[in-house]
């Protein structure tokens, strides 16, 4: 129905603009809301607002006109004009009846739609490094990303979901360096752990697999491991000169390949705890992308020498920096250090290089909240070399806070003292996990409630819309227990009969679902989908309430189950865009 009215208004636009009553090169971006008091119809639109002042008129005057001017369409009942000046539209009833039919027609296809049909779109989405477990944190943006991936993929587009693995760097040398000194504990050497190494009981557990399958063929000695090690930040030295150097004495003393059975160990280990809890999450990737896969195919110098050629690269001290303040950026941005390293800047240069290369009409990056001053520099870095910068979109999330009993859950991940993701599954399950990470917009912080989530009631939003999709199941198995049957044909000859105001909502709320499933994929706003679903249970309860559906006159009766099972429907394909299940009985 937005549609049409959209297409009746346009028509209006071009006839006022042939009879010169507004400019003839205004486009205007025509909008359909769905109206929140029935008094004031069905759908409204801001239309005359927008197109008083180049008319030279006052919005009610130009609303007037535009009402003048609307073509005559037998799904329109009745227009009038509101507040300010917003035209709303009253549907007949006939023509929002009809989406019962649809929906119990299409079933789990309803409301899915070619809106993105031919378009392609990368999601990139939790990527978190691979240095421990997922924890509560990575969580919302697991759920966040795997959520508009299905809702972009739910109108059309073609999705393509990836998983960029961080498999180099200083923190991954941190983590097999960690890892390695666990193993030396194991074996009996004696010294100080580094207040910077990673000291989760999964660190200990690595090592405790490596010397199962390696025995003592990576011992050494402790004067062998500490000699000319500056002190660590306890003993009034610095924390990262210390990692540093034992990062360094690693690689030494182990040589090349020992130290890629101890690193792979631990990368290994932990992407596959990774894959796993993710896929228990209900979240699997197209890709999983290694950062090392960068330099492999030589991809960091590549982007290095196209800004080079671009102009944008410039020596300093011995490194090369990329000239970002020249597109916005705060400040210059290091390439490659004065040792010859290439940074994490420089990989990320190269990956998102090759994401536009790949041919993607978006791409879109899921970062956490604290990655906000990254995104001016990756987006200079495209521009830079000479691609479109604007088919990158990146979207933050807030961190989640957990509260158990009121307080707040306290983290942190090197310490190792942070819940993780599948604790977090075990104790509330996957269905109220998924549902309340995505309840806010993703740059609102987010406060994790475990009671409220583990609770059965009708505060947990997620009980309450799963618990109106069980009661309508309740209804046809009460209905066969009386012998009863529904005709599912009669019903729909019948839904003219269903005229009480809890009824009429309902079918104006199911109206509404395709719609706020379009506006949440393109807005990349799941929360849209749980707030509509919330809405819909609310009103299936208050009519299951104030109304018997197995009753005598048949023709009601399969009218009123078309009604709820269509309910049921929607409910079921909402939730399944939001990873959650759909019960039958709880």
């Amino acid at each position: 129905m937005k549609d049409t009215l959209i297409a009746l208004l346009g028509q209006t636009v071009e006839k006022l603009q042939a009879d010169n009553h507004i400019p003839a090169d205004l486009q205007p971006d025509i909008q359909i809301t769905n109206t929140k008091d029935a008094s004031h119809g069905d759908l409204a639109t801001n239309l005359a607002m927008m197109l008083a002042k180049p008319a030279g008129k006052n919005p009610r005057e130009m609303a007037t006109l535009i009402i003048d001017n609307l073509p005559a369409n037998d799904l329109v009942e009745k227009v009038d004009i509101a507040g300010p000046g917003f035209i709303n539209f009253f549907i007949k009833s006939g023509s929002t009846l009809s989406v019962v039919k649809n929906i119990l027609d299409q079933a789990e296809n309803f409301g899915l739609s070619e809106l993105g049909k031919g378009k392609k779109i990368q999601v990139e989405f939790v990527s978190a490094n691979p240095t421990g477990p997922l924890h509560v944190g990575h969580g919302r943006g697991a759920a966040y990303g795997a959520t508009v991936a299905d809702l972009y993929e739910a109108v059309g587009y073609e999705v393509h979901r990836e998983y960029y693995v961080n498999d180099a760097g200083r923190q991954m040398d941190i983590l097999g360096t960690s890892i390695w000194l666990r193993y030396l504990e194991k074996c009996g050497i004696d010294f100080e752990f580094p207040v910077n190494g990673y000291k989760g009981d999964y660190i200990y557990d690595i090592a405790t697999e490596i010397e199962t399958e390696y025995e003592d063929k990576f011992v050494f000695t402790h004067e062998e491991l500490m000699n000319g090690i500056p002190a660590d930040e306890p003993h009034g030295g610095d924390k990262e000169l210390h990692i540093d150097a034992l990062i360094s004495r690693a690689k030494e003393l182990l040589g090349k390949a020992s130290y890629r059975i101890i690193f792979d160990s631990g990368l290994n280990s932990i992407i596959g705890d990774i894959r796993d809890d993710l896929k228990h999450f209900g979240i699997e990737y197209q890709d999983w992308y290694s950062e090392r896969t960068l330099e492999d195919r030589n991809l960091v110098s590549k982007a290095i020498e196209r800004l080079q050629t671009a102009g944008h690269i410039y020596e300093k001290d011995g490194a090369l920096w990329f000239r970002s303040t020249d597109f916005g950026d705060e400040k210059d941005r290091v390439v490659k250090r004065d040792n010859g390293q290439t940074t994490y800047f420089a990989s990320d240069i190269a990956y998102h290089m090759e994401k536009i290369e790949r041919g993607y009409d978006i791409v879109i990056d899921v970062w956490g909240a604290d990655h906000h001053g990254y995104v001016p520099r990756v987006r200079a870095a495209l521009q830079a070399l000479g691609d479109d910068a604007d088919k990158l979109k990146v979207l933050l999330v807030q961190f989640a806070n957990l509260f158990r009993g009121g307080e707040k859950v306290q983290m942190s991940t090197r310490s190792g003292s942070f819940v993780t993701l599948r604790e977090l599954r075990e104790e509330v399950g996957n269905d109220a996990a998924r549902f309340f990470y995505v309840m806010r917009k993703c740059e609102q912080h987010l406060d994790f409630d475990l009671d409220l989530a583990k609770s059965q009631s009708n505060d947990n939003p997620v009980y309450y819309i799963q618990y109106a999709h069980a009661r309508v199941c309740s209804v046809l198995r009460q209905l066969k227990e009386k012998n009863l049957t529904h005709d599912t044909n009669n019903g729909q000859s019948n839904l003219p009969l269903l005229t009480e105001p809890h009824e009429i909502s309902l079918v104006k709320k199911l109206n509404q679902y395709t719609s706020t499933l379009e506006s949440a994929a393109i807005k990349a706003e799941p929360h849209l989908m749980v707030h509509y679903l919330r809405e819909l249970a609310s009103e299936l309860h208050t009519y299951y309430n104030a109304h018997q559906f197995i009753v005598d006159d048949k023709n009601i009766r399969d009218a009123r189950l078309n009604l709820i099972i269509a309910c049921r429907q929607i409910i079921a394909n909402g939730l399944k865009l939001l990873g959650v299940s759909a019960p039958e009985a709880m």
